[in-house]
């Protein structure tokens, strides 16, 4: 166990911070995942932009690395294009 009053409040933050960022990646691959089920053009063309958006705000943040956003837009773009 730590020893002093800003380890555990360390501690603390990053409990805080894993819950917060493990939320919004759970919440964007459901995202992600409902996109690739869809099989009406029009909807995953709406909702793809929205999908995007999640998914930079990820990279951004460092919740998930920029060149997997990168490769997970890519394949839904390469999707979306084939429906």
């Amino acid at each position: 166990m730590a020893n002093h009053k800003s380890a555990l409040k360390r501690i603390r933050q990053n409990d805080k911070k894993r819950v917060h960022n493990r939320y919004y990646a759970k919440t964007t691959r459901n995202a992600v995942k409902k996109l690739r089920n869809e099989t009406n053009k029009e909807e995953a063309e709406k909702s793809f932009s929205e999908v995007v958006s999640m998914i930079d705000k990820l990279a951004k943040r460092n919740i998930i690395h920029k060149n997997k956003a990168a490769n997970l837009k890519s394949k839904l773009a390469l999707q979306i294009n084939h429906l």
